[in-house]
């Protein structure tokens, strides 16, 4: 999702100068929600049908749609929806952020000395980290219900276009920092997950919205500005095999288990077709398949892009249409404002379509209660400033943080520091004392800030020297820096990005620390006499392999984009308050890899006959800095299997073909796969002497029919225990769920032969056979 760009080309001056207006501009807040139906002040409005709440809400759409005339119809088809006085309808804005908290990036949040900032938690990558689907939704909670109240006080809207749930397939794409990571089935829980937070009602009311989410960017999006290649132009060519098993699932998951209420399509093409004018992908898979109960909305200036950069329509009329007829039923702009009376005096578009667009989005407000009168007056009234950075959220911040964080790199006698023992702490790097770089983007004003150095500092006196004037570090003040490392009982340098280096509009061409960090780290290492901890604020990974090969470099963490509470996080996790338990949610490869392979091809498998080495660690067959679910902890964990099947049968009508001759694989149909299930179950032990949690992730790696992944993730479980204490985690393997690939055409098959189930260090052979 964009800002609102008119002129899209001049897009990174706009984004610099609307981020400046959005965070500071002097708000004039009402102090009152904006709502319909206003029956208080205007008693004449109790005798319109859709304003009794009482009724279904398709009695209630279906009678405002037939009171509409087309001009005005017209004007809900956009995210700035016109008033409508006569009816006691205010203008609404649609467009609200909460990607990790209430944002300022949509111009339907405003804060003000009313509400001066919302809990800031890590961005999406880090908590991904955690493996924590609890967190995920509990996260969503707090945000839902800081959203209510600023909206109780006429700062926000009810309509939140979050989360974004598309895998980051190439390390250096941007917004990566925004998504849950590269793997389906991670992603695909974090986005149901934050949905239900987001979006589930405190009384149970599963046709009420607390706030309305929107899983984004629909699909196959992850090319921002690559060598001059444009997210508005491109177009991805995708095979039906990849589109189905990597690219969809996350969008499918947010429809069918979390009930969200909104998909946004992408400004990119799919093969050759603009997403949000393909009705294939919109009417017959979100609206038809997955039978989406809420809106279709269009990323900002899609149907723009559609016209003026991809030429893909000849007039303006015909891309308002296209959409239109696509299944579009909201656009983020003014094009469907503009151009849609146009299109229906041409007959590109009919009067039914409009209503069909209009009725979605009116039954979304209708189940937020926009039309049930005065929000004070139902189920959040009560919410106000008060609720809005709360002692408890801004905890729950801290911790998320600690959750999420990865050690990737831990020495005997490095970490955890223990404060009594450190008389100085040397603290480095241009990260050492950022405030707004941990937000990441998408992020509002913060409750407050604690710096790393300022959590570093809490416990152990310090010095600090930045080593370099930003993260550019285009010229590093080593000197200065070995200085103070050479005298210090330990060193933490703390490097990694911001988003000059990676953010929506900005892919990477490097992935190793930009300019001169790693001169810094590696001369500062020379010189230390005690521990050097190496600390990463990063959304993408880095190639580190460097420090990962140097022995006087003894521990490594990844702190993402950690949130307003980072610096506090951090310190608890070095001094070893917390004991961390983070994995990663991507891999990490070597600037080699960045090197070959160009970002624009998306195909996830490799292909040997042109070297092609494939994407992510379920197709990549090359070398890699750290694995996709790589993590260490302060303790030590065994795993012990209790229970698994080692042969598994599918029941097969006695004339099937599979019967009269060898198959690799049999579809995954329902009549065959009703109750076919087993369970797993293994104690895991915490065998170590600190507290700590640990997640059990659960993989397989099918045979090779279909060109499957070589390793895929079924689920995962994070336990916490005590020393020597010990759990047992169940995980219930649905067969045709879990053990099933997609074949060429996207038909789910069931491989037979030989699968291996693996989970820590574990492998236990499973035969499926008819």
């Amino acid at each position: 999702m964009a800002y609102l760009s008119y002129n899209h080309y001049s897009v990174v001056l706009y984004f610099i100068f609307s981020s400046f207006l959005l965070e500071f501009k002097p708000v004039l807040a009402q102090n009152s929600p904006v709502f319909a139906c206003d029956i208080t002040g205007n008693p004449g409005l109790g005798n319109l049908t859709f304003c009794d709440a009482s009724l279904t809400v398709e009695t209630r759409v279906n009678d405002l749609v037939k009171r509409l005339t087309l001009p005005e119809k017209i004007g809900f088809l956009v995210s700035g929806a016109g008033a409508v006085s006569r009816l006691g309808i205010p203008k609404y804005e649609w467009w609200s952020e909460a990607l990790h908290g209430v944002a300022y990036t949509g111009p339907g949040v405003h804060f003000s000395s009313l509400v001066p900032g919302a809990t800031s938690f890590p961005q999406v990558i880090l908590t991904s980290a955690s493996f924590n689907v609890t967190l995920f939704e509990t996260i969503g909670k707090v945000v839902s219900t800081e959203a209510r109240a600023m909206y109780n006080v006429g700062l926000a809207g009810l309509t939140y276009w979050s989360p974004n749930v598309n895998i980051f397939r190439d390390p250096r794409w941007g917004r990566g920092q925004e998504t849950p990571g590269e793997d389906p089935t991670l992603t695909s829980k974090y986005g149901a997950a934050y949905v239900r937070g987001l979006q589930q009602t405190d009384d149970g009311n599963k046709d009420k919205l607390k706030v309305a989410a929107c899983c984004k960017h629909y699909t196959a999006y992850d090319v921002d500005n690559w060598k001059g290649i444009q997210r508005y132009n491109f177009n991805a060519v995708v095979t039906q095999q990849d589109l189905d098993d990597t690219f969809q699932p996350p969008f499918k998951s947010c429809v069918l288990e979390g009930n969200v209420a909104s998909v946004m399509c992408s400004y990119n093409k799919v093969n050759g077709k603009p997403t949000c004018g393909d009705p294939d992908l919109l009417a017959r898979i979100i609206r038809g398949e997955w039978k989406l109960n809420g809106y279709i909305v269009t990323d900002c200036d899609s149907l723009e892009v559609i016209f003026n950069s991809q030429h893909y329509t000849k007039t303006p009329e015909e891309a308002a249409a296209l959409g239109l007829n696509s299944g579009v039923d909201l656009n983020c702009g003014s094009w469907l404002r503009n151009y849609t009376q146009g299109a229906f005096n041409q007959k590109l578009v009919n009067e039914s379509v409009i209503d069909r667009a209009i009725s979605n989005n009116f039954a979304t407000l209708m189940r937020l209660g926009f039309f049930d009168g005065n929000p004070r007056n139902h189920i959040y009234g009560n919410l106000g400033p008060k609720d809005v950075c709360t002692p408890e959220n801004q905890e729950l911040a801290r911790q998320a943080a600690r959750q999420g964080i990865v050690l990737l790199k831990n020495t005997a006698g490095s970490l955890p520091l223990i404060p009594t023992a450190i008389k100085s702490l040397a603290v480095i790097g241009p990260n050492a004392n950022v405030t707004k770089t941990m937000i990441g983007n998408y992020e509002g004003t913060p409750c407050k800030y604690t710096t790393p150095l300022h959590g570093l500092t809490a416990s152990v006196a310090t010095i600090y020297k930045p080593g370099c004037a930003d993260v550019s570090c285009s010229s590093a003040q080593i000197d200065d820096a070995k200085q103070i490392a050479s005298t210090a009982d330990a060193v933490v340098l703390i490097m990694g990005s911001d988003q000059s280096i990676e953010r929506e509009s900005l892919d990477r061409i490097n992935i190793t620390l930009p300019g001169q960090q790693s001169v810094l780290v590696a001369e500062v290492a020379k010189v230390a006499k005690g521990p050097v901890i190496l600390v990463i604020m990063s959304g993408g990974g880095m190639d580190v392999q460097f420090a990962v090969d140097n022995p006087k470099i003894t521990s490594i963490l990844w702190v993402g984009f950690p949130g307003e509470a980072g610096g506090a996080a951090l310190a608890d996790v070095i001094y070893g308050y917390y004991n961390p338990s983070g994995r990663l949610p991507m891999t990490w490869y070597p600037q080699s890899y960045v090197d070959v392979v160009p970002m624009t091809v998306m195909n996830m498998r490799p292909d040997p006959a042109t070297n092609y080495p494939g994407r992510t660690y379920r197709f990549y067959t090359g070398p890699t800095v750290f694995t996709f679910g790589h993590g260490l902890s302060y303790s030590q964990f065994n795993h012990h299997l209790d229970k698994a099947p080692k042969f598994v049968s599918i029941p097969l009508e006695a004339k099937h073909t599979c019967r009269l001759t060898k198959c690799k694989s049999i579809d995954a149909v329902e009549q065959r796969c009703s109750n076919l299930r087993f369970d797993i179950h293994l104690t895991v032990k915490n065998v170590g002497n600190i507290s700590g949690s640990h997640t059990v992730l659960l993989f397989t790696s099918p045979p090779s029919a279909h060109n499957a992944p070589k390793k895929h993730l079924l689920g995962f479980e994070k336990v916490h225990l005590t020393p020597q204490g010990e759990r047992v985690v169940k995980f219930n393997v649905d067969v045709c769920k879990h053990l099933s690939v997609l074949d060429g055409l996207g038909n789910r098959k069931v491989a037979l032969g030989p699968h291996v189930l693996h989970i820590g260090d574990l492998k236990h052979f499973l035969t499926v056979r008819i």
